[in-house]
């Protein structure tokens, strides 16, 4: 019995080196992300394809929009572009406190409320990414928002190496 006991525990001890040493070397492997158009079309929109190998830290931004930080009140309501304009000062600052940049993001959804605004919608998040390449992207049309007189929200996807 004690030499039962004795061999589950040795198991389980190489078990959890073994465990370790795999951990340990993922974590020295080469963080690399990569943005592929292969039409020609879609360059300077969106990125057809964003890949990832070995990321160390996925940060997921929710339903990004043009509440007020502090009281959630809307801002520039009935103006699409400051609309849109706050809503990424907001993503840039909370990426910012994940110690990321739009370099990171590898996807977005942007939402609105009227096709219309898809024009707009690409000029702003065109200004917002700056020289950053545009990551894999979707835009969508839907009926209502979170909150009346909101005209947009976007959820990011960012990926880190560490």
């Amino acid at each position: 019995m004690l030499r039962t006991a004795i061999l589950i525990a040795l198991g389980a001890f190489t078990f959890g080196l073994g465990s370790n040493a795999l951990s340990i070397a993922q974590s020295t492997s080469n963080f690399e992300k990569r943005n592929f158009n292969y039409n020609e079309w879609t360059k300077g929109k969106f990125s057809e394809v964003v890949t990832v190998t070995n990321p160390g830290k996925f940060i997921f931004l929710a339903g990004i929009g043009p509440e007020r930080e502090g009281d959630g009140k809307i801002v520039h309501e009935g103006n699409f572009m400051e609309q849109c304009r706050y809503a990424y000062m907001k993503i840039k600052k909370l990426l910012d406190a994940q110690a990321a940049t739009m370099n990171d993001v590898v996807r977005i959804m942007t939402y609105t409320t009227d096709v219309r605004f898809f024009q707009d919608a690409l000029k702003c998040r065109a200004e917002a990414f700056g020289s950053a390449p545009i990551p894999a992207s979707t835009f969508l049309v839907v009926s209502q928002l979170a909150w009346p007189n909101m005209a947009i929200e976007v959820d990011v996807t960012a990926m880190l190496a560490k």
